[in-house]
């Protein structure tokens, strides 16, 4: 005998915790985007929420570390058609290489439609369908898991170490990010004022006036980086709107021959050749991200108060 008690684990549906699919779930799925890349094995990062398409609206959009477009479309019921059709009018529309479908229940026609496209499409493109769960044992806080039930069949070569283990819903490397986090932190404790937090994902973010510059410092498999950003959803261009008229002072200081905003509203992007997969090379990207950041920040607030 033991007299330790153990509790039920019981899934829950969706709506018991986000009542409205497009005002509670896709706004927390785009604030919690690490979530999707863990259970994918890839970083993301939100691009925008709600995206116009003719008549339609996507529901987010994200980028990978390559610079993809990611299409996510998520449900709170079982799939239906009208959602594959959106799917693929977006597909089109938006140019996206990878979609991620989330529901909590797939019917068989619509996962042998995602084998499909992942049998029949061009290298390049990678098609999802992810289940959605909410659950929690007795009273405790709901816990978000999502499972991945189709993907294209050599994903998981192409991941390696990165992909996640369905099971724990944490992929191989978290904990060495949030090691690589707190590192960065005992070497530079001033930064967490400025937005530098532990934590289990791939970025983090300083941000100035008012949201509308947001500088990332950002650690992949391969490489790190930093860059600057707009706003989230349609404030996506509001860091190249309010930089634009210093382009040049800005490019001149931070080391650019030009400056040339993405159209996804991303500029200034540098990355270094090192991956966060190593230990070894933790001091010399964190002084270098560091670096970086300060001299982005110090620039751009320059820029700003001239406005002013």
């Amino acid at each position: 005998m033991t007299d330790i008690k153990f509790g039920r684990l019981e899934d829950l549906p969706l709506r018991e915790a986000w009542k409205h699919e497009a005002l509670q779930f896709t706004p927390w799925l785009a604030e919690n985007i690490e979530h999707l890349s863990e259970a994918i094995g890839v970083q993301l990062e939100l691009t925008g929420t709600e995206v116009a398409v003719e008549t339609f609206s996507a529901d987010i959009l994200a980028r990978d570390l390559d610079g993809n477009v990611v299409l996510i479309e998520n449900q709170l019921e079982q799939t239906d058609h009208t959602h594959l059709g959106q799917i693929m009018t977006y597909l089109a529309g938006l140019e996206a290489q990878t979609v991620i479908w989330i529901a909590p229940a797939f019917r068989e026609p619509h996962l042998s439609a995602i084998r499909w496209l992942n049998e029949h499409t061009s290298d390049g493109f990678s098609f999802f369908a992810i289940k959605a769960r909410v659950v929690r044992i007795g009273d405790s806080p709901y816990a978000p898991i999502f499972e991945v039930i189709e993907k294209p069949s050599a994903w998981e070569r192409s991941l390696t170490q990165t992909r996640k283990d369905a099971e724990t819903g944490k992929d191989a490397f978290s904990d060495v990010r949030t090691a690589f986090w707190t590192r960065y932190l005992e070497r530079h404790p001033e930064a967490e004022a400025e937005g530098i937090k532990v934590q289990r994902g791939w970025n983090r973010y300083t941000r100035l006036a008012d949201g509308d510059v947001l500088i990332s410092v950002w650690i992949g498999e391969k490489t790190a980086g930093i860059y600057v950003r707009g706003g989230w959803g349609e404030r996506k261009h509001s860091a190249a709107d309010r930089l634009g008229r210093h382009a040049d002072i800005l490019a001149r200081k931070l080391g650019f021959d030009t400056y040339n905003p993405e159209p996804n509203g991303h500029l200034f992007g540098e990355r270094l050749p090192k991956s966060y997969q190593d230990e070894s090379n933790w001091p010399e990207i964190i002084d270098w991200m560091e670096e970086r950041r300060k001299l982005y920040v110090a620039a751009i607030s320059e820029a700003i108060e001239a406005e002013q």
